[in-house]
């Protein structure tokens, strides 16, 4: 992945394609089958209908074998620490 790559703006699609760049892949169904998730989840991810969350994105880090800082930098996330959203229970 490129420093090009890398932008200020939240944007999961830029992440898909930097990880089909990665993979050298041409189709978010080649993507789909790389990454071991259903279709569906690419497809929702790029609509905005799903967030890509710590567990995914700590999954799609393994995949790609590049550190997760770096998948969040391409991914325009620029919070200083990535919290989980969490309950206690007492």
């Amino acid at each position: 992945m490129t420093p090009q790559a890398i932008c200020h703006a939240y944007d999961p699609n830029r992440l898909l394609d930097a990880l089909m760049e990665r993979f050298g892949l041409r189709s978010d169904k080649a993507l789909s089958r790389r990454l071991q998730v259903a279709r569906r989840v690419i497809t929702n991810i790029r609509r905005g209908h799903l967030p890509i969350g710590a567990s995914m994105l700590i999954w799609f880090s393994q995949c790609a074998g590049t550190s997760i800082d770096e998948l969040r930098s391409i991914l325009g996330d620029r919070r200083a620490k990535a919290r989980l959203n969490c309950t206690l229970v007492a």
